[in-house]
């Protein structure tokens, strides 16, 4: 027996939500919009093609509306298909460079980044305006010192932190840009090393 708020306007019956939905006054993420994105990711992937990678999965965002998905449930979903889209990126690259040209590009792109954090603290990125608002400085400032214990010194980071990092806004911060490239830099080297 089909319940009825499994039914559409029109009678049809409708699959499950693939996530929970929100209700009330929250938010979360457009259904259809989630559910088209994970249909191109899924066919991508089984299809071995190569038109969406990990860092397309990174940026996708969706638009906030209510009785969506909840955006915790779809934001860990979206990790393991970033995370799966880079194994399959590192596997190819190994079999086609050899594992010593993968480990090498790696550890160009760390110390890249650890070049970048041996700034010091305050004038590791750009700032906006006095009137803007960006980045709260102190707090992007400890991120990135727990950046470079991870790059320098192994202490443990995964990329599931660094993607749920989330920092106040201040006048004069940093730039949103300068630091979010950084952090998008930062997980493409936790997921070639893992």
């Amino acid at each position: 027996m089909v319940s009825d708020d499994m039914r559409t306007s029109d009678g049809s019956v409708q699959p499950p939500a693939a996530f929970s939905v929100t209700t009330g006054r929250v938010r979360g993420y457009h259904r259809a919009a989630v559910d088209t994105f994970l249909a191109a990711a899924r066919a991508a992937f089984e299809g071995d093609a190569d038109d969406l990678g990990a860092a397309d999965v990174r940026v996708a965002s969706f638009p906030l509306v209510k009785n969506g998905y909840v955006v915790a449930e779809v934001d860990a979903a979206l990790g393991r298909v970033e995370d799966a889209l880079a194994a399959r990126a590192r596997d190819r690259a190994v079999r086609s460079q050899g594992a010593g040209a993968w480990v090498e590009q790696a550890r160009d792109d760390a110390q890249i980044i650890l070049d970048h954090l041996a700034r010091p603290k305050r004038q590791r990125f750009a700032r906006t305006g006095v009137l803007t608002f960006g980045y709260r400085i102190d707090e992007v400032d400890h991120v990135g010192t727990r950046i470079a214990r991870y790059l320098r010194d192994g202490e443990p980071l995964t990329a599931e932190q660094l993607r749920s990092a989330a920092f106040r806004m201040q006048r004069g911060g940093y730039r949103e840009e300068q630091v979010d490239a950084l952090l998008d830099a930062t997980v493409d080297v936790i997921l070639a090393v893992r």
